[in-house]
């Protein structure tokens, strides 16, 4: 049964952004099904959809939980025809009580939806062309967090829709180049020199190659998350200025020992510093090597808190966790490209972090299984980690006395070179 829809003010002019997207009856990718899978986890959800509304038809760029075979529906039998014609969250938790979908022929007959949450996909020129959405055939809420993520994830869509559209865009600007080599060559260096200082050098000779980076899957990789307990109370006592460069200064330090032991920063989000090993230099002791890293930026905050002590000021105790397991790399972005990874190895080194101590590295079954010859661990058991249940957990200590050139159990030694100096070699930069 089909019902009356919406349709927003600017039709015609949304209509046309559409197209130059060149998005409709394009072939799956793997970053939308990511991001749609990500979002049905997040929002516990069993349908998420990435969706493009044309003149007559919602089309599906990517959905989790439906049919494969389920490819577009009619526009008036949309639900997300009404999410365009606004610019933020629509949140139904319980369609058969709103009197705009309450006849809808998917929620009165099969599959009977019931709860609705999506987002418009607005493009940086203003207009909705799809929608972000997750549903269930029950009724419920989500908390404002989730609304949030909701909110985040709409906006990697975009961003990935601009990626998309910038690469093509650069593959029709090379076609028709002979006019204007010269100014692009000079264009292109200059771009060269950018990218190196935002990409990692790999990354950034494809890009500058192809013109395009294609993402990729690592068997496996370690990530570590680390961030300063009880950082909200501190920023509060410190000057903004101060605060800010007292961050720098431990950031700058992590850059300088992560380099050294071959891994990549990925980001900073407030007090929260990313980094990755394996990736995009594959090595096949990646796990030892983030450990490594752990160690000594373990070892210089708590050279720093001594000397804070000394002068009185509070400690900056800092957690770190590390999960081993399989990621995408890709990039994003169009003004700004960002390298990143993506998958549940990333989730659950956060969570690692998130369920560490102060002062503490905390690791995975997975990372544990990787270093434990190499390392002095203690084992803490089965902590719960929310949503992902009990997860066996360690605290990573110190090198092994045998393998330790030092008594802090920082540097490797002669034996550890040669039986694991194997395993330390790096593939490519």
């Amino acid at each position: 049964m089909a019902y009356s829809i919406p349709i927003p003010k600017d039709e015609e002019e949304r209509l046309k952004n559409l197209k130059e997207y060149d998005i409709l009856d394009t072939a799956p990718e793997m970053i939308f099904d990511e991001l749609t899978e990500l979002a049905a986890e997040i929002l516990q959800c069993p349908v998420a959809t990435i969706q493009f509304l044309s003149e007559d038809r919602q089309w599906f760029k990517s959905k989790y939980g439906l049919p494969d075979d389920l490819v577009e529906t009619p526009r008036d039998m949309a639900i997300c025809s009404h999410t365009i014609c606004q610019n933020d969250l629509l949140l139904v938790p319980d369609l058969t009580k709103d009197e705009r979908f309450s006849n809808n022929t998917l929620v009165t007959q099969e599959p009977n939806m019931r709860f609705y949450a999506g987002m418009p996909l607005v493009t940086p020129k203003g207009h909705s062309i799809g929608t972000f959405c997750t549903l269930d055939f029950e009724v419920r809420e989500i908390s404002l967090n989730q609304q949030e993520a909701l909110r985040r994830l709409s906006n990697q869509v975009i961003t990935q829709l601009e990626l998309r559209r910038t690469i093509i865009e650069m593959n029709a600007a090379i076609n028709s180049r002979d006019k204007m080599h010269e100014d692009l060559l000079a264009e292109k260096k200059r771009s060269d020199e950018l990218l190196l200082n935002i990409l990692p050098a790999r990354i950034a000779n494809e890009l500058t190659e192809t013109e395009k980076v294609e993402p990729r899957f690592y068997k496996s990789a370690s990530i570590m998350f680390s961030d300063f307990a009880g950082f909200t109370k501190l920023s509060e006592q410190m000057e903004p200025k101060s605060l800010i460069e007292l961050l720098n200064q431990y950031f700058c330090v992590f850059d300088n020992i992560i380099s050294s032991h071959d891994l990549e920063k990925l980001k900073t989000i407030g007090d929260s510093y990313m980094c990755v090993s394996g990736v995009p230099v594959e090595s096949r002791g990646h796990a030892i090597r983030i450990c490594l890293a752990a160690l000594e930026i373990q070892s210089y905050m708590v050279r720093a808190n001594e000397q804070r002590e000394k002068m009185r000021m509070p400690r900056w105790d800092m957690r770190i966790g590390i999960h081993t397991g399989p990621v995408i790399a890709g990039v994003v972005g169009q003004q700004k490209f960002t390298y990143d990874i993506w998958g549940d190895a990333v989730n659950t080194a956060a969570l690692m972090e998130q369920k560490s101590d102060p002062g503490k590295i905390n690791i995975s079954s997975t990372t544990f299984q990787h270093v434990n010859d190499v390392f002095e661990i203690e084992e803490r058991g089965k902590i719960n980690s929310g949503k992902k249940g009990d997860l066996p957990m360690y605290f990573l200590s110190r090198l092994s006395a045998k393998f330790s050139k030092d008594q802090l159990g920082l540097k490797p030694n002669e034996i550890f070179d040669q039986k694991y100096g194997h395993l330390m070699k790096i593939y490519g930069s």
